[in-house]
């Protein structure tokens, strides 16, 4: 299992939590990761999702450093690439994208052979593969739901980086998948209006909001950091 052809990482995705895991920022992820383990005391929670009203607000980034944190507490993590238009992990870990979802939904390849290991102990990748012409229709597909279960039966967690809510329609697709989901927004950046209807849209789904992570917060210091509510 696995590809080892080697991309340049040039999506800015910063795997903070691995190459510096004692920064406060670090720390953050890490109460992210508590928070999701509180929020599965009376549900279960294996399948979160990450999105975020718009691009560029720093999803990616979250959805790879909590995939990371909950790997480093020994469980068997996979993170999943479902932003088929504009892919990104693939990037993160320096992995091939030429098989990965769409290749498995699509019956070109095994899902065990589209999974990739990582460097990272407990963390495996599951990158987004050639972008289809019909995403929404791919990630709504029968096909894509079994691909979910048997996912559930391999892992502990399985982290889903999800296009922005208010740009396509495939997180709405995905929300209801789902066990829980994690809204990013960026500080200085987001619009309220905007973050307020990413709720609005993804409360109308059957899942729960387990938490909002706000990036690009100032200390006093003059650091950036996250944090997580």
């Amino acid at each position: 299992m696995g590809r080892k052809k080697k991309n340049k990482n040039r999506n800015g995705v910063d795997l903070i939590a691995y190459t510096h895991p004692y920064l406060p920022i670090t720390e953050q992820y890490r109460l992210i990761r508590t928070n999701i383990l509180f929020s599965s005391v009376d549900k279960e929670i294996k399948s979160i999702m990450v999105t975020s009203a718009d691009p560029a607000e720093g999803k990616s980034t979250t959805s790879a450093n909590l995939a990371i944190v909950l790997a480093q507490q020994g469980k068997k993590v996979l993170l999943v690439d479902t932003d088929l238009r504009k892919s990104t992990v693939h990037y993160a870990f320096n992995i091939s994208n030429i098989d990965g979802l769409t290749t498995v939904l699509t019956k070109k390849i095994d899902l065990d052979d589209a999974i990739s290991k990582t460097h990272i102990p407990n963390l495996e990748i599951l990158s987004s593969g050639p972008m289809p012409p019909n995403p929404s229709e791919l990630l709504n597909s029968d096909a894509m739901g079994k691909i979910m279960n048997e996912l559930k039966n391999k892992y502990d967690y399985i982290v889903f980086d999800t296009p922005p809510v208010l740009v396509v329609t495939d997180s709405q697709i995905l929300a209801n998948k789902c066990d829980g989901i994690v809204l990013v927004v960026a500080s200085g950046k987001t619009r309220k209006d905007r973050a307020l209807k990413t709720k609005e849209i993804l409360e109308k789904a059957n899942t729960q909001i387990l938490g909002v992570v706000v990036n690009g917060v100032e200390s006093s210091r003059k650091e950036t950091y996250n944090q997580y509510y």
